[in-house]
């Protein structure tokens, strides 16, 4: 008998464990408690798709290379299924910069170095129809799981879980129960009172998120991607990205620190919002009048945080049975777009593990090790931009503060060294990308002794002779003054 994987949540985490197990010949179930989305198309789901269970659904997504490898190299026809509905290949041409152009020479990395980009509604409803499809898969919607059954014992051992659905509560027995329910899982509790010890790292990441959606009118094209203007940057007391949808639709992020009251309090309002868009010269390109149209209304997302928790410290399982995949083992900042990445790749750990060994305690201990050299390194380095984010916020924010000599050493060597050679060397900036998108330790370019010359060379140079991008925007006082809000 092929084992029983019983799946909690079927958002992508979940299917992203039914993608990596099915090829298997495990039996696969996705218990979901959202109802299933509707019969229409990328549109239709946007509009409609209930989703009490995923809080990001409306808000800006796009896939990393990892990721869209995963999916190129091991469901081709998924890849093509995304293609056909509308979702977009990013490739590394349109951002080049002029500096770029004039030595940029094709190499075989740059078919890796892409991003899939759409809705996320449109991502999710493709992928959950493909999964659908495959063998041994079957997915059940409008089930609440109500609890783990859990046998005690000196290590707890999970069997199955106990289930609200149309006919009543239901028992399910599973060989292997897999929590991809997220930030909503109310798991770790359970497996806590039974008496597994969960050590768990959490903090704030510090920011509240904010998105709203356009769409091109009839003939209208989207700015070209390698304009001087950037669509995405970091002004200290406000981040924003442009991030190309699916179907002439796109999407704008702004994300703001916590303490930044008076202008998220604002920008919840869409004519707010869209006059905050507006100075910013790389997203006012998008939402010129005659270019494209609001189409909803401004998504916020808060109590973000980066978290760590490991079900087998010190090298020894916590529990049996169990395993957490994507926000349920590791959650991060979701202005980084690693969280559909780490989960992919831990569903690809766990199938490692499972594969590797039939002893329960092994497979979690494999399973935990292939985390934490597979998504630790990001999580670290992600927390701790997070945490400097934090300080210059403050920073900002605090009458005739000034950083540290420390810090001021720290900015002059990322922008006027790292930034200024990752805009004028396309072999930088491929070095760079690898590490953004996962595909080899997002410090290690840095390290080697070649990119490390060419960084300190760029920041030794005067600054006349480097290419700086223009001014992303006004200054938080002038942002402040102009929206009326000083």
């Amino acid at each position: 008998m092929p084992e029983k994987v019983l799946v909690i949540g079927a958002g992508m985490a979940g299917l992203w464990v039914a993608l990596a197990l099915a090829p298997t010949g495990r039996e696969v179930v996705l218990l979901d408690r959202d109802p299933p989305p509707p019969e229409g198309g990328a549109d239709e789901a946007f509009e409609t798709w209930a989703r009490r269970g995923v809080g990001q659904l409306r808000h800006s997504h796009a896939f990393l290379a990892r990721l869209r490898l995963l999916i190129r190299d091991q469901h081709p026809e998924l890849l093509a299924e995304l293609h056909a509905a509308g979702c977009r290949d990013l490739g590394l041409e349109g951002s080049l910069t002029a500096a770029h152009r004039k030595r940029y020479r094709p190499e075989p990395i740059d078919d890796d170095l892409v991003i899939l980009t759409s809705r996320r509604t449109t991502l999710e409803l493709v992928i959950r129809r493909y999964v659908a499809r495959l063998p041994g898969v079957t997915l059940r919607s409008g089930v609440f799981v109500r609890e783990l059954l859990v046998e005690s014992g000196p290590t707890p051992r999970v069997t199955g879980v106990r289930i609200d659905g149309g006919g009543g509560t239901e028992d399910l027995a599973g060989d292997v129960v897999v929590d991809a329910a997220g930030r909503t899982s109310q798991a770790i509790e359970q497996l806590t009172a039974a008496g597994a010890t969960i050590p768990e790292e959490a903090e704030s990441a510090g920011v509240i998120y904010f998105t709203r959606h356009y769409r091109l009118r009839p003939g209208a094209e989207e700015p070209p991607r390698a304009s001087a203007a950037p669509s995405n940057g970091d002004m200290g007391y406000l981040k924003f990205g442009v991030f190309p949808g699916d179907n002439g639709w796109f999407s704008i992020t702004l994300c703001l620190p916590e303490i930044e009251e008076s202008l998220r309090q604002a920008v919840v309002d869409p004519a707010v919002f869209d006059a905050v868009c507006r100075l910013l010269p790389g997203p006012a390109r998008w939402i010129e009048p005659n270019r494209a149209e609001g189409m909803s209304r401004v998504f916020g997302m808060g109590q973000l945080e980066s978290r760590w928790r490991d079900y087998a410290p010190e090298g020894r399982a916590a529990v049996l049975g169990f395993f957490a995949v994507g926000d349920s083992l590791v959650r991060t900042n979701p202005l980084y777009g690693r969280g559909c990445s780490f989960a992919a790749v831990g569903a690809q750990g766990l199938r490692d593990a499972l594969d590797a060994t039939p002893d329960p305690a092994e497979r979690l201990v494999r399973y935990s090790q292939t985390a934490r050299s597979e998504l630790r390194p990001y999580f670290e380095v992600m927390r701790d931009s997070d945490r400097s984010a934090i300080r210059r916020a403050r920073l900002t924010m605090t009458p005739g503060a000034k950083p540290s000599l420390k810090g001021r050493i720290v900015k002059s060597f990322l922008d006027d060294g790292v930034a200024i050679a990752i805009r004028e060397d396309v072999d930088i900036l491929r070095a760079f990308l690898r590490g953004f998108h996962m595909l080899e330790h997002p410090q290690a370019w840095l390290k080697r002794p070649g990119n490390l010359a060419k960084v300190l060379a760029a920041w030794a140079r005067p600054r006349r002779t480097k290419a700086y991008p223009p001014k992303l925007g006004p200054d938080r006082s002038e942002m402040l003054a102009t929206l009326g809000l000083a």
